[in-house]
């Protein structure tokens, strides 16, 4: 490498550490806030939900009683399709990416993560399985948004129910 350049790549280093260190002191704080919120806790249940998609789903949502079914808090994250319906036809569409990115985006990320261990499990329970029959069928990127879908759903069973996340429940497609 070229001297010139040497100060240049010591100073990102040195600021990469310290946006690491920044990091850390956050993760910490996230991790005492959901010490004091059992929902926190409550929500990590849910495959694909970690401390940060968990503070931000009860940071954003609050209470979660102001939806009345799994398909209206999916809607609120912009997890569902757009519909163009008219008389004897309905045609869904993308997703309709209303509500908070950020949330979407963790929701997704989630979904993917739950896609990558739901194809290396030697024996997947049913929501595995449906997973990687939708990934075979519709390709990877639409298979993760149907996941962040169904997990959407999912959360708000789990928050709604105040029972943790069991793979072994029958699930509908």
């Amino acid at each position: 490498m070229p001297v010139l350049i040497h100060t240049t790549l010591a100073s990102t280093c040195d600021e990469i550490g310290v946006l690491e260190t920044n990091m850390r002191a956050v993760e910490r704080q996230l991790t005492a806030v959901a010490r004091q919120l059992p929902d926190v806790a409550l929500l990590q249940t849910v495959p694909g939900v970690g401390l940060l998609t968990a503070t931000a789903l009860i940071a954003l949502v609050g209470d979660i009683r102001r939806f009345d079914s799994g398909r209206q808090f999916a809607s609120f994250h912009g997890l569902t399709p757009k519909e163009d319906s008219s008389a004897s036809r309905r045609r869904l569409g993308a997703i309709s990416k209303q509500g908070n990115v950020y949330l979407r985006m963790l929701l997704i990320h989630g979904a993917r993560s739950f896609l990558w261990h739901a194809k290396r499990c030697a024996h997947p329970h049913a929501l595995q399985a449906w997973a990687r029959a939708t990934e075979q069928r519709r390709g990877h990127n639409v298979a993760a948004v149907a996941v962040a879908n169904k997990l959407a759903r999912i959360i708000w069973a789990v928050w709604q129910q105040q029972r943790p996340f069991a793979a072994d429940h029958r699930m509908r497609p």
